[in-house]
């Protein structure tokens, strides 16, 4: 029983951190104003998600950014 009790415990404090962690990256792509406006292209959602992502690493000085382009469609 003990183990079980243990095994709890450490999921619960990662799960913790790991909500922590995101809010924190919630906060930095909100601090950048990417949730204003409303052009959804890749490059957007791209550098918000990775933004998320990358949480606590935005304070220290990373700054993520995805270029992306969808191909065309042929005529």
């Amino acid at each position: 029983m003990r183990t079980r009790r243990a095994s709890t415990t450490g999921s619960r404090a990662i799960a913790v951190i790991v909500i922590v962690w995101l809010v924190i990256g919630l906060a930095a792509a909100a601090q950048r104003n990417y949730f204003a406006g409303s052009s959804a292209t890749c490059a957007r959602v791209g550098t918000t998600l990775v933004t998320i992502v990358a949480g606590p690493l935005n304070y220290v000085g990373a700054n993520p950014k995805i270029d992306c382009s969808a191909p065309r469609p042929s005529r």
